[in-house]
């Protein structure tokens, strides 16, 4: 003989039954409840303000990074693709009116550029380049020109090659932060932390490993730049003595 269930008990079982498998809204209040961080590093977990500390903690101790994207200043409109690490960097720059490359080695900065970027000749003055500009141009055409610690241009083409400068300067906020959407950036999970409008931007931060910087988009349109490989090391070789120029004390005036 079976026993039958107390009536409280199989009424219980049933209206559970009715509400989980004939109403669709109830549907989902009865699947098991899933942890958006599970097989997450955690800092999704976190406040705001926390994690974007844990990123640029996690950015001041890395080795190497690869930084690619748009920056506009004041000064125009910057394309760059640099990989860069402690004792240097590599890579390219592209502005509105010239492309080059720079090789820094330490202290030793290297500069390779077309005939256009040394020979002024941008189409803004209307003027056609002198005879010195054109020879200059011709001598230092896709050639590794090093470039004097004590030149006016010196520091300002470090910069692009400092990879403490450009982190500190690029991924700075502001004001109030607030925890975004859950994303991906380059097929790696990530979370959104974003500053009151105008005061920094929104920063994407991997939710997988350690917690890097994977972009940021800079307040007020004023670019966006992935980061990459990081702690990835990679050679920084001096060019072939062939390939390289040394111009003296000071470089030619460029419309760079």
């Amino acid at each position: 003989m079976t026993l039958l269930p107390p009536v409280s008990r199989a009424r219980r079982t049933a209206l559970s039954l009715v509400l989980c498998a004939g109403l669709a809204v109830s549907a989902t209040a009865c699947e098991e409840k899933v942890d958006p961080d599970k097989g997450t590093n955690g800092v999704g977990r976190l406040p705001a303000a926390e994690i974007e500390s844990k990123a640029r903690a996690t950015a001041d101790a890395a080795s190497a990074v690869r930084l690619a994207g748009t920056l506009v200043s004041k000064g125009g409109t910057f394309k760059l693709n640099m990989r860069l690490k402690q004792d240097g960097g590599t890579g390219s720059v592209t502005t509105s009116e010239n492309a080059f490359e720079l090789l820094r080695i330490g202290d030793e900065l290297y500069l390779k550029a077309d005939v256009g970027f040394w020979s002024h000749d941008d189409g803004a003055s209307g003027e056609e380049p002198s005879e010195a500009d054109e020879e200059a141009a011709l001598k230092l055409r896709d050639k590794y020109v090093k470039v004097p610690q004590g030149d006016p241009a010196y520091d300002r083409f470090r910069g692009f090659t400092d990879m403490d400068v450009l982190l500190d300067g690029l991924l700075g906020m502001q004001g109030k932060l607030s925890k975004g959407d859950r994303t991906k950036v380059g097929g790696v999970q990530a979370i959104k932390v974003q500053a009151e409008e105008g005061a920094g931007g929104v920063l994407d931060v991997s939710l997988e490993g350690q917690p890097y910087p994977l972009q940021f988009a800079r307040a007020g349109g004023k670019g966006v730049l992935t980061l990459g490989e990081w702690d990835v090391d990679f050679a920084l070789v001096p060019p072939a003595k062939e390939e390289t120029v040394d111009y003296g004390k000071q470089l030619p005036k460029t419309s760079g």
